[in-house]
C-alpha cells in the first residue's frame, strides 16, 4: 500500500523539503504535506554518502575513493577490497547522485507550489534568497568543519542554471541531464583527475618505447616525453612522505586547517574541482526534477516501471562496477588502470546504479515493508541538511579534534564502525526531535533566513 494517497495533478501543492513553503502560507508545512518517499529517499542517500566521505574523513587525501596499498596487504587485505568493491558498486557515486536528483526536485517543489497558491511573483526572490543563503552555508562549512563540502557547488548551480530550467518538459529534463551526466560530467572528471593527459602522455611514452625497441634513433623530443611519462609516474605514486604531509596538515591544528582550507579554496585546482561538481550535479538535478513531473519520485509509478528499472540499473551496474573495480586491483591500482578502468565508464555504472536504487526504495514504500525503518530514514531525511552537518562535526571530533585523534590511526575497515556509530546517532537523534520540533534546527534557520521571518519551531499538539 502506497504512502502517497493524492492524484498526480495535485502532487506539486506539497513540500517535499523542510525548507520548501509556500510564502502565502501562514504557517509551516504540516507533516501531512509532506510526500514520505522523498524524506525516506533523502534519508537512505544521506546515509549512504557517509559510506565513501568516511574514508576522506578518516584519513590521508591521497587515499580517498581508493584507499593506500598498505590496505591490501596484511590479515585484512581480502575484507578491505570486499568492502572497497562493495562501497563502489552500491554507494560510490550513486548516493550523490540520488541526493542531486532530489535537490532538483525540491526546486520543482517549491516553484510549483507557490505557484499553484497564486506567489509566482515572490517566489523568484524567496528562491534567490534560499540559495545565496546556503551558499554562504557551504562556504562556511568548507572554511570551518571540512573541505568536503557539497552545499556550494548544489548552491552555485542552482542560482545560476536551475530556475529556469524547471519548466522544460519532462522528457528533456531527463534525456538532457542524462547526456550531461554520461558526457559533460565524464569529460570534467577526466580533466579534474588529469585521466585523459594520463592515458595520452602513456600511449606516446608507449610509442618511443616500441621505436627502441625496433631499434629506430630516439629523438629528444622522444626522450623528453619518456621524462614527462616517469615524472607523471612519480608524482601519482603515494609515498610514505606524501602520507605524512597529509598527516601533518590535519593534525596542525583547528585555526591551521582552516587557514589551509581558506587558502585551498582559491585555488586552481579547487575552482576546477567546483566547476565538475557543478556539471556532475546539474545532469542529476535535471533527472530528479523529470523524474519528479512523472511520479516516479513519489511512489506512484506502477510497480512493473519499478522493477524493470531495478533490474536493468542492476544488471548494468553491478557487473560493469565489478569487473573494472577488479581490472584495477589487478594492477594494484596503478594510476593509469584506475584512470581507465574506473573514472572513464564511471558515469555508466553510477547513473544506472542510481536509477536501481530508487526504484528498490520506491518499491519499499508502495509495499509498507519495514515502516519502522522507512519512519527512522523519512526522519533523517526530513533532517538532512542538520544531519550533514551534524555528520562533519561527530567526526571531525572522532578523527581530528577529540581526545582519540583517530585521524589516519584506523585500518580501511574500521573506518566501518565509526560510519555506523554515526548512522546509528542520526537514525536515533532524528525521529526523537522531530517528535517535538517541526524542522531540524539548521532546517529551520534556513526557512527562517529565506522568508525573513521566524518560523515557528515547536511542533503543536492536537487537541
Amino acid at each position: 500500500m502506497t504512502t502517497i494517497e493524492v492524484a498526480p495533478s495535485d502532487i506539486f501543492l506539497r513540500a517535499a523539503d523542510s525548507a520548501l513553503e509556500s510564502p502565502t502560507l501562514k504557517q509551516p508545512t504540516s507533516l501531512r504535506e509532506r510526500i514520505s518517499s522523498i524524506d525516506v529517499l533523502r534519508g537512505v542517500a544521506l546515509l549512504g554518502i557517509l559510506t565513501m566521505n568516511i574514508d576522506y574523513f578518516g584519513g590521508p587525501e591521497a587515499g580517498h575513493d581508493i584507499p593506500i596499498e598498505t590496505a591490501f596487504v596484511g590479515p585484512h587485505a581480502h575484507l578491505n577490497l570486499a568492502i572497497l568493491i562493495l562501497k563502489w558498486v552500491f554507494f560510490e557515486g550513486k548516493m550523490r547522485a540520488i541526493f542531486s536528483m532530489l535537490f532538483g526536485a525540491g526546486v520543482v517543489l517549491m516553484t510549483t507550489r507557490a505557484e499553484k497558491r497564486g506567489a509566482s511573483a515572490q517566489i523568484a526572490d524567496i528562491y534567490l534568497r534560499r540559495n545565496m543563503w546556503l551558499l554562504l552555508l557551504g562556504l562556511l562549512h568548507g572554511i570551518f568543519l571540512w573541505d568536503g563540502d557539497i552545499l556550494l557547488p548544489y548552491a552555485l548551480t542552482a542560482l545560476l542554471l536551475l530556475y529556469p530550467l524547471r519548466t522544460l518538459k519532462v522528457k528533456t529534463l531527463i534525456l538532457a541531464g542524462t547526456g550531461i551526466s554520461l558526457v559533460l560530467a565524464t569529460c570534467a572528471l577526466l580533466q579534474v583527475m588529469q585521466a585523459g593527459d594520463n592515458l595520452l602522455l602513456h600511449r606516446k611514452a608507449a610509442l618511443v618505447e616500441a621505436d627502441r625497441i625496433a631499434g629506430k634513433t630516439i629523438t629528444s623530443e622522444q626522450r623528453e616525453t619518456e621524462a614527462q611519462w616517469m615524472k607523471r609516474v612519480d608524482e601519482n605514486k603515494i609515498t610514505e612522505a606524501v602520507i605524512q604531509e597529509e598527516l601533518a596538515i590535519a593534525h596542525g591544528g583547528y585555526w591551521d586547517s582552516v587557514k589551509h582550507r581558506l587558502q585551498h579554496q582559491a585555488e586552481p585546482d579547487e575552482i576546477s574541482l567546483d566547476i565538475y561538481m557543478m556539471i556532475e550535479s546539474l545532469g542529476s538535478m535535471m533527472i530528479g526534477m523529470g523524474l519528479l513531473k512523472t511520479g516516479f519520485l513519489t511512489a506512484e509509478s506502477s510497480y512493473a516501471t519499478y522493477i524493470w528499472t531495478a533490474t536493468i540499473g542492476t544488471l548494468l551496474s553491478v557487473p560493469l562496477c565489478i569487473f573494472c573495480m577488479l581490472k584495477a586491483y589487478a594492477s594494484g591500482f596503478f594510476f593509469l588502470d584506475v584512470d581507465r578502468w574506473l573514472y572513464v565508464p564511471y558515469y555508466i555504472p553510477r547513473e544506472a546504479g542510481a536509477f536501481a536504487i530508487v526504484a528498490i526504495v520506491m518499491i519499499a514504500v508502495k509495499s509498507g515493508v519495514l515502516r519502522p525503518v522507512q519512519r527512522a530514514l523519512a526522519a533523517v531525511g526530513q533532517t538532512a541538511l542538520s544531519n550533514y552537518l551534524l555528520t562533519t562535526v561527530i567526526c571531525q571530533f572522532i578523527f581530528l579534534w577529540g581526545p582519540w585523534k583517530l585521524y589516519g590511526k584506523l585500518e580501511y575497515y574500521q573506518l566501518l564502525y565509526v560510519m555506523f556509530f554515526v548512522w546509528a546517532v542520526n537514525l536515533i537523534v532524528s525521529p526523537i526531535w522531530l517528535r517535538i520540533f517541526q524542522f531540524g534546527p539548521v532546517e529551520w534557520l534556513w526557512r527562517s533566513l529565506t522568508y525573513v521571518k521566524l518560523q515557528p519551531m515547536l511542533k503543536r499538539r492536537s487537541a
